[in-house]
Order: C-alpha cells, then structure tokens, then sequence
C-alpha cells in the first residue's frame, strides 16, 4: 500500500499528517439516529427567518388590506384558499429542506481500520477529505458551513440554512417553485386591487388609510417581483441540473469527468420520488433514497486520481470561494 498524492498537491506534501489514516479518528459524540439535522450558522438562521418573515408578510398583506375588505365574496374565498395553500406548501418545503440531512458522510471515517476493510486492489483509489477526515465517495464535495462532506452537493443556500444536496434537493425544488407561485399570485391581486381603487373610493377598498394602503401595496409588488425573478432562475437553474444529472458545483468545475450519467427521466424519478404523481409537489412525501453505500462505493478507479479534488462550497449570494484539499491513497502492484 503506498500514498501517492495527486500532481497538483504540491503543498499537501509537506503535511504528511492529513495523508495518515491513524490520524483521522471517530468523531467523540456521533448523532444518534434520528437527530433532527440543523445547521448552526448564524448567517444562514437569520436568511430562514427573514424568509418566513417575508412570507408571513406577504400573507398579511393579500388578506387584511386586499381580500377581507373585498366586498366580493367568491373572489376573497377563492384566491384566499389558493394563496394560504401556496404559502403553506412554501413554508412547508422550506422546513423540509433546512431540517433534512442533505446526504451528508460519516465524520471521521477515514481510518486505517476503515481503509483496510475495504480491501482495495490494484488500481482502485480511495479520497480522503483533510477537513472532517472522512472517505469521500464519488461526487461527494465538502462544504465549508456544514463542515461536512455532502454527496451530490449542488450548493450551500443560506435562504434556507443548508446545503441542497441528494437527499434534500426535492423540497429545495419545491420551495423555489411555490415561492414564485405565490409571487405572481400576489402580483396579481396587486394589480386587480389597483385598479379595483382607482375606480371605486381609496377609503372603501380597505380598512386601512389610503397612503398606508399604497405604501402596504407597493412593498409588496417589490417583494413580489423581486422573489418572483429569483425563484424562477433558481428553480429553472435546480430543473437544468436535474435533467443534466450535473450538479451546481460539477458544473461550475467543468472538468471532463469520465463516468455514466443517467437519462434525464430516471435522474427526475429519483429526485421527486417516483413515477409522476401527486406526491412529486407534496413535501411530505420523501425522493427515492439511494441503498446504503457499499464498501465498493467508497472507492474509485485510479484513473480518475487527475479528476477530483479542489471542491468549492457555492451560495446564491455573492461569496468568497471556498477550496479544499483532499488526499488520495492509491493501491499500486
């Protein structure tokens, strides 16, 4: 058995410590099962609650300055149920996808035990990441805020405080797709009750004064629009990688990986669950979860050894690119 780190290692070298296994222990506390996952940073807390908060907004708006003051009943009852729908099922999958594991990799299992219990052979290659000291399988990229390794990781969304990885990136879908549902429905109902305003009396059209009304009316257009555009590429972005069976960080790379991709119908399927359904939009219904890696799933072909290793953690807002090192023990005759 002999480590043989990659050509472009050059600094890694002079730290023989993170190419030992007998450096890299279990984790003293590991979660048990069934811990809720919550990430504790502090950044990503703040952009969920302004979420919710811009929401609960939104809500407050459509229903105490536009529709309960409607002197159309239908009207207020219809779009009142749609809009509370589309806000719950929002808020829902908003929940789902910050509280859910994105498909994160045992800490600490990059030991010498672990490694020679995988019983390599010759020409197989095993990843290692230097930061959670865990054995990376394939398209695994560690993130910085999680400080963990996440399989298939697209990104770190700190809107909702945590990476959008396999396990998770169906309720992320969702939650883009019903916050831009209910961006357009409340620009909508904005514009109705505008002209429904301008045509009637200010001081019959809510129970609010006329400029606390505009002024209610015009933050919510904002809000409305400016959601509306940022879902929508954000959702369109999530399909794009979906059906290319290529994440947000496998994209950026753009490195010449040599391996199978999947047809754009099963990488779907296994995404939202299943054949097509109701349940696809339900986010209380889990995706397909992927069988427990297997000792084969830990390790990879030696030629890839030039493929992997600068990983960097993506957000949706503007941020500094975050790299990380991994060390590669290769299995030669």
């Amino acid at each position: 058995m002999m480590l043989i780190p990659a050509h472009h290692f050059r600094d890694i070298e002079r730290k023989p410590e993170y190419l030992q296994p007998e450096k890299c222990i279990p984790p003293p506390h590991s979660r048990p099962a069934g811990t809720m996952w919550f990430i504790r940073d502090g950044c990503g807390i703040a952009c969920a609650i302004v979420t919710w908060f811009l929401v609960l907004y939104a809500e407050f708006v459509v229903l105490f300055v536009m529709l309960i003051p409607s002197r159309d009943y239908v009207y207020s009852v219809i779009n009142g149920l749609v809009f509370n729908l589309l806000a719950f099922l929002a808020l829902a999958s908003h929940c789902r996808a910050m509280l859910t594991d994105p498909g994160a990799v045992p800490k600490g299992n990059a030991t010498k035990e672990f490694i020679e219990s995988l019983q390599l052979k010759p020409g197989q290659v095993v990843y290692k990441c230097p930061k959670c000291c865990s054995i990376k399988p394939d398209r695994a990229h560690h993130c910085s805020v999680c400080k963990r390794c996440i399989r298939k990781m697209d990104h770190h969304c700190p809107w909702v405080n945590n990476c959008v990885g396999e396990n998770n990136q169906k309720y992320f879908v969702l939650f883009t797709m019903y916050i831009a549902l209910i961006s357009l429905h409340a620009l909508i109902m904005v514009g109705f009750h505008f002209l429904h305003c301008f045509e009637e009396d200010w001081t019959k059209c809510s129970s609010f004064s006329p400029p606390t009304t505009v002024i209610l009316l015009i933050l919510l257009c904002f809000e409305g629009l400016l959601f509306l555009i940022f879902t929508s590429v954000m959702f369109g972005t999530q399909v794009h990688s979906i059906c290319t069976d290529e994440t947000g960080i496998e994209r950026l790379q753009r490195k010449n990986q040599r391996r199978q991709r999947r047809g754009s119908w099963k990488s779907v399927k296994e995404t939202f669950g299943g054949d097509f359904s109701l349940n696809w939009f339900n986010p209380f219904s889990g995706p397909s979860h992927p069988k427990p890696l297997s000792d084969r799933d830990w390790v990879r072909q030696v030629s890839s050894v030039s493929d992997t290793e600068n990983t960097e953690t993506t957000t949706e807002e503007p941020s500094e690119e975050r790299k990380d090192l991994d060390s590669a023990e290769v299995v030669n005759e």
